[in-house]
C-alpha cells in the first residue's frame, strides 16, 4: 500500500497557556496543504523494518513515529510485521508537522491494510501520544485546535477557491523546544475563531502566530521573507507552527527572483 502524507499549516497560533504536564495550550487553525511525502507499507513475515530515502531523517531509525505508530496497533490489535518505506520530500523543523503526517498516514495505512476497521476517535487516540499534530493529520482536513493543538472544533473557513499558497523553506531548521522556549503565553484580546470571521485581507493586522515574536530575533531572515512577499502583493503572510517556514496567500502567484529559487525551497498550489 502507498499512500503520500501531506504538510499542513498554522493560520494563526496562540500560545495561551502553560500547562501543569510542562506543554502549552494553543489555539489554531490547521489547514492542510499538498506538500507531501511518499509512504509504502507491505505485510512481511520477516521482522518488521523501516527505510526512508530522499531528505535525511535524524535520529534512529528504529524510533522512527512509523514503527512507534505500527508497534502500538500490533501490541493492542496483533497486526503482522510490515516493511515501511518512507520517501521524505516535506522539509523537517520546519513547522509543517511531516513527521506528524507520516505518523497519523502509518495508523491508517494500518487500519485499511488489516481492516481493523477503527474509527475516527479510535485512531485519534492512537495518534495523540506520537505527538501533538498527529491527532489532526486523522482528520486532515481544516479545523481548529486546541489544548495541546490535538483537541478539534469545526470551523467554517472563509472561501480559499480564488488563492494560491506559496511556502518558502530558508533551510532552517528550528526545534519544538528552541521555539517553546522563547516564548510567554497569554491570553488573546480576541478568540481567534472570531478573528478569522475577517475578511482575508483584514488578517495582516490581525491574525498572528506568537512564535514570530522570538523566533524572528533568533533568524532575522524569515522576517525578511515575510516582508518581501508582502511586498510581491501576498494577502497574508506568516510562519507555519514553529518554523521555520514561510507561507504566503497570492490571489496571482509571483515571478520569484533566481536567488531565492537558488537559496530557498520553494512549493506552490491551489488551497
Amino acid at each position: 500500500m502507498i499512500l503520500y502524507p501531506n504538510a499542513k499549516i498554522n493560520i494563526g497560533l496562540n500560545i495561551t497557556t502553560k500547562r501543569p504536564d510542562g506543554y502549552h495550550s494553543i489555539e489554531t487553525a490547521f489547514v492542510p496543504v499538498p506538500w507531501k511525502d511518499a509512504l509504502e507499507i507491505i505485510p512481511t513475515d520477516a521482522p518488521t523494518s523501516f527505510q526512508s530515502t530522499g531528505i535525511p531523517i535524524p535520529g534512529k531509525s528504529e524510533t522512527n513515529l512509523c514503527l512507534r505508530a505500527h508497534a502500538i496497533l500490533q501490541n493492542t490489535y496483533g497486526i503482522p510485521n510490515v516493511s515501511i518505506h518512507l520517501h521524505k520530500a516535506i522539509p523537517i523543523g520546519a513547522g509543517l508537522g511531516g513527521g506528524s503526517s507520516d505518523a497519523a498516514f502509518t495508523i491508517k495505512a494500518l487500519n485499511q491494510l488489516f481492516h481493523l476497521e477503527l474509527d475516527l476517535p479510535t485512531m485519534e487516540a492512537i495518534a495523540r501520544p506520537l505527538g501533538s499534530d498527529c491527532a489532526f493529520f486523522i482528520h486532515n482536513k481544516a479545523i481548529l485546535g486546541y489544548g495541546k493543538g490535538d483537541e478539534f472544533q469545526p470551523f467554517t473557513f472563509p472561501d480559499f477557491s480564488n488563492y494560491s499558497i506559496v511556502l518558502i523553506y530558508p533551510n532552517i531548521h528550528i526545534s519544538t523546544p528552541e521555539a517553546y522556549a522563547g516564548v510567554t503565553p497569554k491570553q488573546p484580546n480576541q478568540p481567534l475563531a472570531e478573528v478569522l470571521q475577517m475578511p482575508i485581507n483584514e488578517w495582516k493586522w490581525n491574525v498572528k502566530n506568537d512564535f514570530e515574536q522570538s523566533i524572528f530575533v533568533q533568524h532575522p531572515i524569515l522576517e525578511t521573507i515575510k516582508q518581501e512577499l508582502y511586498s510581491m502583493n501576498a494577502v497574508y503572510v506568516a510562519m507555519s507552527g514553529s518554523g521555520s517556514c514561510m507561507f504566503g496567500l497570492f490571489e496571482h502567484l509571483p515571478e520569484f527572483p533566481q536567488v531565492w529559487k537558488n537559496t530557498y525551497t520553494i512549493f506552490s498550489s491551489k488551497l
